[in-house]
């Protein structure tokens, strides 16, 4: 390395070639830009024309792991009328498109500003929501960078599987929020964590099922079942061999957070991997005793 340059961050607006338009250009030529969750993601419409009127800017998807997200673009600050107008696409297109995907919001804004990073917030937990900063830093005369920063994201509003959670649902309350078949993969794993040490129990937690055994909680497996899959929290310590396992099987790793390997599951990925999955949920107990 002979130097390191630090880049001056400019407007957009002082560019006029750069428009929303070129930006959702950008964006599908390659969708990893924005950063994210999921390795294959590809455009599957842009300005798709909503129920109701108005216009999708882009709906983008990962199909291996049955996500869609429904992506608005706008320079400049961000609004209120930006973030309903979000809001409601996202809305729009989960109800319309059945229960084959999971769909998060994805608000794209030059200035997302503390005040709507508070009210996007205040969405987050109860809507899946992005929010990712777009800014344009100049490289020389000719050239300009830009660069997308993911500066909220649903996964990290979830709540710890340690954390005390008072507000206590039903099973037919996560049919509802995942799916049936999803939570009945709850109660399949439930069935392998039961042979490692029986008497345990679901606990269907606002944020997340949880376990207990003879009424007290014992979390050290967490569970959230999505549309059409499943988030799994297993309480473990950070490990090289533990993580190069879940890499070498191809399992869809959400990252290791709060103590926990966060991992995401279809039924065809669990019966696959079962002996990993028990073998991590055999460390995990035998880690919280």
């Amino acid at each position: 390395m002979k130097d390191v340059k630090i880049l001056k961050k400019i407007s957009i607006k002082d560019f006029p070639f750069i428009d929303e338009a070129f930006i959702e250009k950008k964006i599908k030529e390659d969708p990893s830009i924005l950063g994210l969750h999921g390795s294959e993601l590809e455009v599957v419409k842009s300005q798709k024309i909503q129920n109701g009127g108005g216009r999708l800017d882009l709906l983008l998807q990962d199909a291996t792991q049955g996500i869609r997200y429904e992506v608005e673009i706008q320079l400049g600050k961000t609004d209120a009328s930006h973030i309903i107008r979000t809001i409601e696409y996202w809305d729009n297109e989960k109800k319309n498109s059945g229960q084959n995907y999971d769909h998060c919001a994805v608000i794209i804004a030059e200035d997302i500003t503390s005040r709507f990073q508070n009210v996007i917030s205040l969405f987050n937990g109860h809507i899946p929501l992005i929010a990712i900063q777009l800014g344009a830093y100049k490289i020389d005369d000719d050239n300009i960078a830009l660069i997308f920063t993911k500066i909220l994201d649903k996964l990290e509003t979830e709540d710890p599987i340690d954390e005390p959670v008072d507000i206590v649902t039903d099973k037919n309350y996560w049919i509802e929020r995942g799916s049936e078949e999803t939570v009945k993969l709850a109660e399949n794993l439930l069935e392998i964590i039961n042979q490692i040490s029986p008497g345990h129990q679901l606990s269907y937690k606002k944020f997340y099922l949880g376990l207990t055994k003879n009424n007290r909680p014992n979390n050290f497996v967490g569970f959230r079942p999505q549309r059409n899959s499943i988030n799994l929290d297993i309480k473990l310590g950070e490990s090289e061999e533990i993580q190069k396992k879940i890499d070498e099987r191809g399992i869809f790793d959400i990252g290791y957070k709060y103590g926990c390997y966060r991992i995401k599951l279809n039924k065809e990925e669990i019966q696959k991997n079962k002996d990993f999955i028990k073998e991590l949920f055999e460390m995990a107990y035998k880690s919280s005793q």
